[in-house]
């Protein structure tokens, strides 16, 4: 992620300027050319790029129409399973007017009647929009019924009533809602796979091996992955691969990391070399192995829908069973700590995961707006948050997996979801994503509407779980600084001596 300076600005914008403008001027110099043709070996060649970019365009415009179909929501829960998951939320609201407003979009007082939150509760726990058909009789009575207590309960947060009726507010409704997506040209995916290739050179000269998907899948992921041809191992389930590092440690546990929205794992290499790079107990007791997942819908490339969360567990629990790995650190970051709520709660991983290493996490306190808001509704003011737009929030397939896959009330995490586990939260104080003040007051146990920062302290522990907060880094800054880096490694080779051994996190590790 870049900064938030002058020339950074110009640049980020500069780049997205000239990418946008590719797909339109291809066009054009096609357009222009059959009534003009080229006749020099530049302008031939030109104009051959055009076409393969004018192409590309229309195939771009078809495959985004055809990912605005409905979302599939997973079963709606139990009456009772809502209100208390309701009441839940309610109880971890520091700012109620905050909540409120950016849910709806950032919507004055005045414009937020009654009829608005309902609409929006209707979507947040009956997973329903304004398409759906509505329910009529009993039933239909009993839904307002219990709509209208939603409502009420927000009025005693707010200390004030809502004018009944409906305003000119609109909710935030991220999976019944259109998908936002932007084109990217031809160009940008070369990029991608440019960048892909040498992230996987990268990897394969520290010792990771690609478990690549078979053959007969690779005409359907864009960019084409050379790395596939240069590897004889397969994954044992078709739809994931992974790099895998092998575990000969006698007495320690090995690694499972997942990946957040990124270029693949381009962002986390260097990490995932220095894990083992400074692992002074290799010599005599075998190193500590990694697998590292691809979660290809979220690492800018073209290709098929994200896995629902059941379908992710399994792949992933069939992975780790190839390997004969019963138990393993987990770390992950961003968009993966959802993925470690699914792991926690499915039986065929739950019991795989042992101590975690969670890094810029999501998925707490995903009741509140910040996310979803920050990552797919704010308008971009500075550099980075140019750069989240349009290089994340609105590529194709990372919309299409928020907008049709991302469900808060499975997605979100509690602190009870990670009690009896060892757990390192690692949370950036320049967060431009999430809510990060919060989030740890919330793992502390710190009054969320207090100005207590002792949870900050770097040898702060609470029921296994320690921060690490480091006050300048923004979203997934810290895999850029040799200092976090280094850290986040150290955390993850103690955890996994400490399993093994029978121990428990102490305030005595560093």
């Amino acid at each position: 992620m870049i900064g938030t300076s002058l020339p950074e600005y110009v640049l980020i914008r500069a780049s997205i300027f000239a990418l946008r403008a590719v797909g339109p001027l291809s066009i054009f110099y096609t357009a222009f050319s059959i009534a003009d043709p080229p006749s020099s070996s530049a302008g031939k060649a030109l104009l051959s790029y055009c076409v393969v970019e004018t192409g590309f365009w229309l195939f771009c415009f078809f495959r985004r129409r055809s990912l605005q179909k409905p979302a599939v929501h997973p079963p709606v829960l139990k009456r009772e399973e809502r209100q208390e998951l309701f009441q839940r939320c309610c109880e971890n609201i520091p700012n109620p007017e905050y909540y409120v407003s950016k849910w709806l979009l950032g919507a004055s007082s005045n414009a937020i009647r009654r009829d608005n939150v309902k609409e929006f509760f209707r979507w947040a726990l009956l997973n329903r929009g304004d398409k759906d058909i509505q329910k009529k009789g009993e039933e239909g009575r009993e839904e307002d019924e219990e709509l209208e207590s939603y409502v009420d309960g927000v009025e005693t947060l707010l200390g004030r009533p809502l004018e009944h009726g409906r305003g000119s507010a609109k909710s935030l409704r991220l999976t019944v809602d259109e998908v936002n997506m932007a084109h990217r040209p031809f160009l940008w995916y070369c990029i991608v796979g440019l960048v892909d290739t040498l992230t996987a050179a990268y990897l394969r000269y520290h010792g990771f091996v690609l478990h690549r998907t078979p053959l007969r899948y690779w005409p359907f992921l864009f960019p084409f992955r050379l790395a596939d041809f240069f590897t004889r191992q397969t994954s044992p389930t078709a739809g994931m691969s992974y790099w895998y590092r092998p575990h000969t440690s006698k007495t320690r546990l090995p690694i499972l990391f997942i990946h957040g929205i990124s270029m693949g794992l381009y962002s986390y290499a260097q990490f995932l070399a220095e894990i083992p790079k400074s692992d002074s107990l290799a010599a005599e007791d075998g190193e500590v192995g990694i697998i590292a997942i691809e979660l290809m819908p979220i690492s800018f490339r073209i290709t098929g829908e994200m896995p629902t969360a059941e379908e992710l567990c399994r792949q992933i629990s069939v992975i780790l069973d190839a390997h004969g790995w019963d138990k393993v650190v987990l770390a992950s970051h961003s968009y993966g700590s959802v993925i470690t709520k699914h792991l926690l709660k499915n039986d065929l991983t739950k019991d795989k995961i042992g101590p975690m290493v969670l890094i810029d996490p999501v998925a707490f306190m995903l009741h509140l707006p910040d996310v979803a808001y920050n990552f797919t509704a704010r308008k971009p003011k500075g550099a980075n948050e140019h750069q989240l737009w349009y290089f994340a929030s609105t590529d194709m397939m990372v919309a299409h997996t928020l907008a049709r896959h991302f469900f808060w009330s499975e997605n979100i995490l509690w602190k009870e979801d990670i009690r009896g586990h060892d757990v390192t939260v690692s949370l950036g104080g320049r967060d431009l994503i999430v809510d990060t003040e919060t989030v740890g007051k919330y793992l502390s146990g710190t009054d969320l509407r207090a100005e207590d920062d002792n949870w900050k302290e770097a040898n702060f522990v609470d029921h296994g779980i320690q921060m690490l907060w480091w006050p300048t880094c923004d979203h997934a800054q810290v895999f850029e600084r040799a200092e976090g880096r280094l850290k986040l490694a150290e955390r993850v080779r103690q955890y996994a001596g400490q399993i093994e051994s029978g121990e428990r996190y102490s305030d005595e590790i560093p």
